[in-house]
């Protein structure tokens, strides 16, 4: 099969995981919080970042190499954390390390993962980061960090924007609670997709296998909060300011929107921000990461991250242009994983790939790095003015 014929953009491979999902499955990967506004924002912003393409440049040799935080990538992005990967795709986290290392990209393992850090950290070749959900007690910190440095994780993810559980409005509606647990009218949803269902029976149902050391309650959630709320807590500049003492390798910090909470990480010693306002799926009112990331920029020095609403490669050199030295996509690869199997992230990051050339080739330019400075954001009824 001709997959790039088939399935040349995000759009169509989302469409076809669409079909493959059962319907509360779906919910949790596609569903922001409240009236889903933040999200809209998200696509909204990047839509409004223009470029003026360059003619007469001649032929341009596309050089895609990122370098960040000491590490090198063969391509400006990486994939971000997603709670439970596992439920969208049977072992997707163990799928996901793989096809991004063997791309030579960063692969982001969440602390509510249906893996665990023993499982996928060999998988990574030294590029995996682990994203923390900040636990509660000090020993359980410790032993975390113990395990996350030992499964060979390098870097390490402070999320700081989920001090507690989002609503979520239409997860609450689907029926999916934490664990998991097959009602009637969630199984009917089950027989009606066949590929994930056997794919279900043979790994069993995902469960948060990280934290199950820690905690021992048949206690049931929401499907908005989880068995990690039990745990957790809403980190402060303290506690920061721990974590940044005891972890000997990168810390990014991710969740921030704000240039003087940039500036700030920046005094406190961290490596790298994460501009982020968590996909749309914590607080509504939040404003889009393409409107932050120029003023983040101005502040602060330190090498920025940033996601939210990428849909292709264009996407990700607008937040280039905007800011960000890497990009990082959540549920673009899992979309991909759960259309496709397997086969599925690698066929999106190729996509991609080919979506960079094409767009720097249309710019003139070699480099992602070169465009920093050069987007124009057009407003509702503005003409189009300078980034930032």
């Amino acid at each position: 099969m001709d997959l790039d014929a088939r399935y040349p953009a995000l759009s169509d491979l989302r469409t076809r995981a669409r079909r493959r999902l059962p319907h509360f499955v779906w919910e949790y990967l596609d569903s922001g919080t409240g009236s889903e506004t933040a999200q809209a924002r998200n696509r909204d912003a990047l839509d409004r970042v223009l470029f003026l393409p360059a003619v007469l440049r001649g032929e341009v040799a596309p050089d895609l190499a990122t370098r960040f935080l000491g590490t090198d990538h063969t391509l400006p992005f990486g994939v971000a954390p997603v709670g439970m990967s596992g439920l969208i795709w049977p072992r997707a986290e163990a799928h996901l390390a793989r096809a991004a290392t063997e791309a030579g990209l960063p692969y982001t393992l969440s602390t509510v993962a249906a893996a665990t850090p023993e499982e996928i950290g060999p998988l990574t070749n030294g590029r995996g980061w682990y994203q923390l959900y900040p636990p509660r007690d000090e020993e359980v910190r410790l032993g975390m960090l113990r395990r996350i440095r030992d499964s060979g994780f390098l870097t390490l993810v402070l999320t700081v924007d989920v001090p507690v559980a989002s609503r979520r409005e239409r997860l609450l509606r689907s029926g999916l609670t934490q664990p998991v647990t097959l009602t009637p009218r969630l199984l009917a949803q089950v027989a009606r997709r066949p590929a994930w269902a056997l794919g279900m029976a043979r790994e069993g149902l995902p469960r948060m296998r990280t934290l199950t050391p820690y905690t021992e309650t048949g206690k049931s959630l929401s499907s908005t909060a989880h068995v990690g709320y039990l745990l957790r807590i809403a980190p402060d500049w303290d506690y920061l300011r721990w974590l940044r003492d005891r972890w000997q390798g990168p810390l990014v910090v991710k969740g921030v929107l704000t240039p003087e909470d940039a500036a700030r990480l920046e005094r406190e010693g961290v490596d790298a921000v994460w501009v982020s306002n968590h996909a749309g799926r914590q607080f509504d009112g939040a404003p889009a990461v393409a409107r932050c990331l120029p003023a983040i920029r101005a502040a602060c020095d330190l090498p920025l991250l940033a996601d939210g609403g990428v849909e292709g490669g264009l996407d990700i050199l607008r937040l280039i242009a905007l800011g960000a030295d890497l990009v990082m996509l959540g549920r673009p690869v899992h979309m991909a994983l759960a259309a496709l199997g397997p086969r599925g992230p690698s066929h999106l990051i190729e996509t991609l790939r080919r979506d960079l050339i094409a767009n720097l080739g249309q710019l003139g330019v070699a480099r992602p790095a070169e465009l920093r400075g050069t987007a124009r954001v057009s407003g509702r009824s503005d003409p189009p003015g300078p980034a930032g």
